[in-house]
């Protein structure tokens, strides 16, 4: 095998490698666990507050409360809020969340983080978890 050849197959590994992290590492913090957090934009339509499904996991026993918080990453001082909802299971169906929705203006895409909470029935955090994605997908 020739050594042109040996990088190339090195540097794919690598990209794979460093694919996996950037798409499904989330450092856990000291104080609390991670949990994950997953989501789409299709199906929702620009610029009204129909909130999007979400899938959890790892979300830690003791859980009563799941607290949603959006942000527009290039317009950040906009406020689109969330809401604090009963734990019911790992997934959180579409149209649950109050907020006010994902409207960049004419012809932009804007990046979008969705953050939650797992809280215990005292309000205290659990685990943590956020998940990024464009709007328009």
């Amino acid at each position: 095998m020739g050594r042109s050849r040996l990088t190339i197959i090195l540097l794919g590994a690598l990209c794979i490698v460093g694919l996996y992290f950037d798409f499904f590492y989330q450092p856990a913090s000291e104080d609390t666990p991670s949990m994950s957090l997953r989501f789409s934009w299709v199906g929702i339509p620009a610029c009204a507050s129909t909130s999007l499904p979400f899938q959890l996991g790892g979300v830690p026993t003791g859980t009563k409360y799941l607290s949603f918080m959006m942000t527009d990453l290039n317009a950040p001082s906009f406020h689109h809020g969330g809401s604090t909802i009963p734990f019911s299971g790992n997934y959180v169906s579409q149209g649950t969340i109050a907020y006010t929705g994902p409207c960049p203006p004419g012809g932009q895409r804007h990046n979008y983080r969705w953050s939650v909470q797992a809280l215990d029935a005292a309000g205290k955090t659990l685990a943590k978890a956020s998940a990024e994605a464009t709007f328009p997908p």
